[in-house]
């Protein structure tokens, strides 16, 4: 069984897919790194992670580093549960250089819609770190979803109008 994450396994798991590839790019850190990181959580399961296009090199190296650290890897991104928001890339902080790899947390307020959308007991407590921290400004997340709405249609697995008042109740939620 595989080990949880903890921070400096975290930085480890970047030091060596940074150290064992010649691809350029850059990595996004999503969910559960992002806490650790921030210390929020002091693990998570699994290090959840979205490459930039043409990164394949990385995938190939994965395994090894899952097996090197006892971690669990996955692919995940916002975008594989909401539309992608518009600029998210420039929103997403940088956190470390390693070697030819940049890391960088994915944009916040793109994980908050995806977590006020899946609304786990989790997900709406990353929330309101997320805000409490100031990683995400709370009266944004209603403008980022009026972006999105028009493209739910493509992810039929979402209920546009309950995603719509959970968003609504958060951000009141959050600014009161």
């Amino acid at each position: 069984m595989r080990q949880l994450t903890d921070a400096a396994r975290l930085r480890e798991f970047m030091r060596l897919l940074g150290r064992r590839t010649r691809a350029a790019g850059r990595v996004y850190l999503v969910g559960g790194a992002c806490a650790v990181l921030h210390d929020w959580r002091a693990t998570t399961i699994d290090i959840d992670i979205d490459l930039d296009p043409g990164l394949d090199a990385l995938l190939r190296e994965i395994p090894a580093i899952k097996e090197d650290l006892q971690v669990n890897v996955e692919l995940a991104s916002p975008a594989h549960f909401i539309p992608e928001l518009p600029g998210w890339r420039d929103r997403s902080p940088f956190v470390i250089r390693e070697g030819t790899l940049d890391f960088h947390h994915y944009d916040f307020h793109a994980q908050a819609l995806s977590k006020i959308e899946r609304a786990h007991a989790r997900d709406v407590e990353d929330v309101r770190e997320m805000a409490r921290r100031g990683l995400i400004e709370p009266a944004r997340l209603m403008t980022f979803f009026d972006l999105i709405e028009p493209q739910l249609y493509r992810y039929p697995a979402v209920d546009v109008a309950s995603f719509r008042r959970a968003v609504t109740e958060t951000v009141r939620a959050l600014t009161a």
